[in-house]
């Protein structure tokens, strides 16, 4: 209705508003053989007319039983007098009606229009049941509830239950869906869906398929462009003559949806294992660390658990996006990447970088969307704390294809942020090689992730449709808000940075070359050194159909390397669209390389880092230089927090030398132990000059102190409705007391997210754990666990569990 907001009810979630009450359901039984009623002159006539029809009551009449929902008893107040409907002016049908007849053999005998029997609508039921045709049909079977829950440009059914039968000579009908305060036929937020005798793709109609005395089966269709989100629905019945027609308003909202399996919606994704993956599996894995030390988590997206998706209308609703833009996914990505955020609109996420969140959560304490979701939807809007780019990300890919928008989350090592739209990552140091701080605000995260969604651009020249970046972690502002794409991925790769959104960000992101620059005596910079392959690695996201990692760079990136020209006219292409446009005039002669090298899974945590710096003569003759090295602690966004260790290296290099061990680097623990942020991640910065060439030396790597993982052993039988266990152990891999450890246990389909807090663990001890519980689902489940405290980040685990039907 006009000005009138609807909701989706859950009954299976009583008590998720404070001082709701919750609805009690009464079943009453009406009895009616005791009563008789005089029967007047005109019902006496229309019963010798139709004796089968309009039987006379006896002492056995039916019985009539009728569930009633009671929430609160209102007092009673005198009803107004209604006038009227003159001619033209629709009726509100609200009472319930019985069916004059619904007897199948005289059904045919009644398509006339009887005297005195008005067409109404005395019950509508959308077929919503989550095993029904209709949810089956559409893939939302795996939705909780038995809302309708359908997907646009595919047909759905409905029966209608009216107080005569229908005649297609005499009545008429038609349906009416409006989303939204002010629902306009312009905007496409009040349909009017007419009866027709044959359906048509790519619009809204409605056609008769059974027809049996009074009820009435509709197979309705939708156009592949509809307006998603949360539709009430009228039926209009009345007859041809020009008489007042009646409104009869469901009690059920329709829940519409993207739709991926429709050729002409523009999320279509023509592979069934890729829509099983991007938009049915409700676990995947986000991948974190350095890109020579890949760590893998376990994320619960939970898109179909209860009350996720009355949360995902929610922030659509309160993003104050007008309902006739629902209709672009391209809009609604781009929302959704703002909204997940709360740094200017009160969103879903308040980021949290400063390692301080003792009035909230920790962003590596989290592993499932489904309490964050729930917890802002519960509050009816206040931000929930904390979050970091994988939180932001799990987020957006539990919200999007929750809507239908295929998505995934997506991991780039060694991930520029680009604050001056350079399209390039500027180093910048004094006359002396020391770093400029106050300079140097570009920063290189040793991971960020962000989002792949799917979808045709035709806002786009041809050929950059697909996947398309969508980052939700506030870093810089587009257009005012903190947002970011949906980016062309085609357009990434191929340096068409002029393509909208937000594509120069995310191409410097994953492929900015890090220009060094010298300040001159007189202010100016110079630049001395150009590194080419610097940023975007291995950017990875969950294989379709497995846990494997899945390396995707070739999708951001042509191949690097000396024979790789493609790749170099994608960064020059990019570039000349940049803030810095001439920054490729000059290159500096490379003929002395220097390297890092970490072996293994790398150092870690509570043992001393231990890497290799090598080096490289690409020359005839022989080179000297004088290697500076610093290590810092840094957060995993590459902003640098203070150095604990420098150096001077003395090199000396032979003619055409390959590559040497110029030294063993080693960081004892006892220097670090009280140093380290969220990531346990430290840069190695090196810098130097070769004496005979005057080549600057320069390179930077990342890297983290790898934690403990968590041991998750399943115990006994997993039975749908039978008790079962899982052992958690933990090691502590400090020399020192862990305070206030918190563990955080969920398994969708196995038990609800919750906290076990063991508090102390002493040094280098063990804690068991044993979780009880009863799983409710059948089929492959995931319990995932995380451990939480100040002094360890990172720790998690996973047990892959298939749990039987009973």
């Amino acid at each position: 209705m006009p000005g009138e907001r609807l909701t989706l009810r859950s009954t299976s979630e009583i008590g998720r508003f404070p001082g709701a009450a919750p609805p009690t359901r009464v079943q009453v039984t009406i009895h009616n053989e005791n009563e008789k009623q005089e029967e007047g002159g005109c019902r006496r006539w229309f019963r010798k007319i139709c004796p089968c029809c309009c039987k006379r009551k006896n002492s056995t009449s039916y019985d009539v039983t009728d569930k009633v929902e009671l929430t609160k008893v209102p007092a009673p107040t005198p009803e107004p007098t209604k006038p009227k409907p003159e001619n033209g002016e629709r009726k509100e049908t609200e009472a319930i009606c019985t069916p004059l007849s619904s007897n199948k053999s005289h059904s045919k005998g009644l398509n006339f229009c009887l005297p005195g029997v008005e067409l109404s609508v005395c019950s509508v039921d959308l077929l919503s049941s989550g095993l029904g045709q209709n949810r089956v049909e559409h893939h939302t079977d795996q939705f909780h509830g038995d809302e309708l829950i359908i997907r646009r440009g595919q047909t759905f059914q409905i029966e209608i239950e009216l107080s005569r039968p229908f005649s297609a000579e005499t009545d008429k009908m038609h349906l009416e869906l409006k989303t939204g305060f002010l629902p306009k036929v312009s905007k496409g937020t009040h349909v009017i869906i007419p009866l027709v005798e044959h359906l048509e793709d790519e619009r809204w109609e409605a056609k008769i398929t059974e027809q049996n005395g009074t009820k009435i089966k509709l197979s309705v269709n939708s156009p592949a462009n509809a307006v998603i989100g949360l539709y009430g629905l009228s039926v209009i019945t009345g007859s041809l003559k020009d008489e007042a027609p009646t409104t009869h308003s469901s009690s059920k909202n329709i829940v519409m949806l993207f739709n991926p399996w429709c050729e002409e919606d523009t999320v279509f994704m023509d592979d069934d294992d890729q829509r099983k993956e991007y938009v049915l599996n409700d676990t995947g894995r986000i991948y974190y660390g350095t890109e020579k030390q890949i760590g893998a988590r376990t994320w619960n997206f939970g898109q179909f658990h209860e009350g996720i998706l009355e949360a995902c209308l929610f922030v659509l609703e309160k993003s104050d996006m007008p309902p006739s833009g629902r209709g672009d996914p391209v809009n609604v990505v781009r929302v959704i990447s703002a909204m997940i955020n709360a740094q200017d609109d009160y969103g879903v996420l308040v980021g949290n970088w400063s390692g301080n969140y003792s009035d909230g959560v920790s962003p590596a304490a989290w592993s499932s969307s489904v309490e964050i979701l729930r917890k802002y939807h519960s509050s009816e809007g206040i931000p929930v704390s904390y979050g970091q780019c994988w939180v932001f990300s799990g987020v957006t890919t539990t919200v999007l294809r929750c809507l239908g928008i295929p998505a995934r989350s997506v991991t780039n090592f060694q991930s520029a942020h680009d604050t001056d739209v350079s399209l390039t990552t500027d180093v910048y140091f004094d006359e002396n090689l020391q770093p400029i701080d106050h300079l140097n605000s570009d920063s290189v995260w040793n991971f960020h992730v962000w989002n792949d969604c799917w979808m045709a651009r035709p806002d786009l020249p041809p050929g950059h449709g697909g996947w398309q970046a969508v980052d939700s972690t506030p870093q810089e502002t587009s257009q005012g808000i903190f947002c970011c794409g949906p980016a062309s991925v085609s357009a990434i790769r191929s340096g068409q940075v002029y393509l909208k959104h937000d594509t120069p960000f995310v191409f410097a992101e994953v492929n900015s070359d890090k220009i060094y620059w010298q300040r001159n005596l007189d202010g100016t910079f110079s630049q001395i050194y150009s590194e080419k392959k610097a940023v975007g690695h291995c950017i990875s996201t969950k294989a379709v159909g497995s846990d494997e990692r899945d390396d995707i760079t070739q999708l951001y990136k042509h191949p690097e390397g000396t024979d790789s020209e493609e790749e170099r006219i994608a960064v020059e292409t990019a570039s000349r669209y940049g803030s810095k446009p001439d920054v490729y005039s000059a290159p500096a002669a490379e003929d002395v390389q220097v390297e890092v090298k970490i072996d293994g899974e790398g150092p870690r945590m509570g043992s001393d880092a231990k890497l290799s710096i090598v080096m490289k003569n690409l020359s005839s003759k022989a080179r000297r230089a004088t290697l500076h090295s610093q290590v810092a602690v840094m957060h995993y966004t590459g902003v640098l927090k203070n150095a604990i260790k420098k150096d001077q290296i003395p090199v000396e290099l032979l003619p055409n030398e390959g590559w040497i061990l110029l030294l063993n680097w080693v960081l004892p623990y006892q220097q670090y132990q009280n140093q380290l942020m969220d990531q346990a991640a430290l840069m190695l910065t090196l810098c130097g000059r070769v004496s005979e060439t005057k080549q600057v030396l320069a390179n930077q790597t990342s890297f983290r102190l790898r934690t403990p993982d968590l041991k998750i052993l399943p115990l006994g039988d997993a039975v749908v409705g039978k008790e079962m266990s899982a052992k958690i152990t933990f090691t502590n891999p400090l020399p020192r007391m862990l305070k206030d450890v918190v563990f955080r246990v969920e398994g969708l389909g196995l038990q609800k997210g919750h906290e076990v807090v063991v508090g102390d663990v002493g040094g280098h001890s063990t804690v068991t754990l044993t979780e009880h519980f009863i799983p409710s689902q059948p089929g492959p489940r995931k319990l995932v666990a995380s451990l939480d405290c100040k002094q360890l980040t990172q720790v998690h685990g996973v047990a892959d569990i298939t749990v039987l039907e009973q």
